[in-house]
């Protein structure tokens, strides 16, 4: 079943993420490395391709553009 995202343009998503890795670095360079795994990522639906969804969010007074592969996602809520 192929889902028409362009009927949720606009509204905010919760995807649950497949498995998916990320580092974070101390600000240290005696810091190690710290790797976590990355269970979601939300924001507002700006964008929906053949092979993922644009999301904008906000952080820290600044926004950005998430791009989501479907191969990537797991489950998504819609508010």
């Amino acid at each position: 079943m192929k889902l028409d995202w362009s009927d949720f343009t606009g509204k905010v998503l919760n995807i649950t993420m497949n498995e998916n890795y990320g580092v974070v670095y101390g600000k240290e360079n005696s810091d190690h490395p710290a790797f976590y795994e990355i269970v979601f990522k939300t924001g507002k639906l700006v964008g929906a391709y053949d092979d993922g969804l644009l999301l904008e969010a906000k952080r820290e007074d600044k926004t950005f553009n998430i791009f989501v592969p479907f191969s990537s996602i797991k489950c998504v809520e819609i508010f």
